[in-house]
């Protein structure tokens, strides 16, 4: 091969080379942390996405739930002042305000905060990508903030072997969580896990108790365990009244209440967050807009 024909297939090359990284993905630039108090983990380009408009609503607004809403205000203002906290797994009843209870809880915290204190950040992270967990703290770790992560709905179906990296990632890892992150997560289920998945695991394994221990010591990783129920109606129309006097809906008392009465029966049941549906529902027939 002539001198000229390896300097031919050299320019080749670097062309080839050129063209190749020109189409590569560019390298995610890193988060700027100061631009928001909440962030979305955006696990496909490895990097945090800040939210400037937060879908909350008013801590005082939560109702029905006053026990479980002072435990989480208590841990999470510990943990946001540096002190020993827990990982809290909130489970029950579909529509009691789980999700709102940790971003209300969130800004509260935040509100409370003395001037030249850094703010407490909440990061979501979606169950589907729970495996990238260890990924994730190891950016927040070198981090000059203090970190809730927060997975709405979190629950494990069958073959699904991520809540491994989940167990790993709260306290079963080499260097254990962070000192300045602590994990949130909401559930219908307080084992986190199907029954018939655990009963599967019983009745296949060799040894049945380690097989069902392995799955159901997942919940064990959260240190505090809330409880949601379903709401009696006493609650529900005092959830119904504080949203109305909130938005300025000013409809007649024993109006209000004969109409979320009806609505809660047309639903099947009584929640906040069918509250709440009655209040957007109402809002629209007055013709009077929701306040931000």
């Amino acid at each position: 091969m002539t001198d000229k024909t390896l300097e031919t297939l050299a320019e080749k090359l670097d062309r080839l080379i050129e063209v190749v990284g020109r189409m590569a993905p560019a390298a995610p630039q890193p988060t700027d942390l100061a631009a928001a108090d909440c962030f979305v983990w955006s696990a496909e380009q490895g990097l945090l996405e800040p939210v400037s408009r937060v879908n909350r609503v008013d801590i005082g607004l939560i109702r029905g739930v006053d026990r479980v809403r002072d435990i989480l205000i208590d841990n999470t203002e510990r943990f946001a002042a540096g002190l020993p906290a827990n990982n809290v797994l909130l489970w029950g009843a579909r529509g009691m305000g789980k999700s709102s209870l940790v971003k209300a809880t969130h800004a509260s915290i935040n509100a409370a905060r003395k001037e030249g204190e850094p703010p407490l950040k909440l990061v979501e992270i979606h169950r589907e990508d729970i495996d990238t967990l260890p990924r994730l703290m190891g950016q927040l770790k070198k981090a000059p903030y203090r970190f809730i992560l927060f997975c709405d709905d979190l629950s494990f179906d069958h073959d699904d072997t991520s809540y491994k990296s989940l167990k790993a990632a709260l306290e079963g890892g080499v260097e254990g969580r962070p000192a300045n992150v602590i994990f949130y997560a909401t559930s219908n289920r307080r084992h986190l896990l199907p029954r018939d998945m655990i009963d599967n695991e019983r009745s296949t394994a060799i040894n049945p108790g380690e097989a069902v221990e392995e799955k159901v010591s997942l919940s064990d990783r959260f240190g505090l365990w809330l409880g949601f129920h379903k709401c009696s109606q006493d609650d529900y129309l005092d959830m119904v009244e504080g949203y109305a006097r909130y938005h300025g809906l000013g409809m007649d008392p024993e109006e209000l209440r004969a109409e979320a009465l009806e609505w809660a029966t047309t639903r099947g049941g009584r929640s906040g967050r069918v509250a709440w549906q009655f209040t957007q529902d109402l809002a629209g027939r007055l013709g009077k807009p929701l306040r931000d």
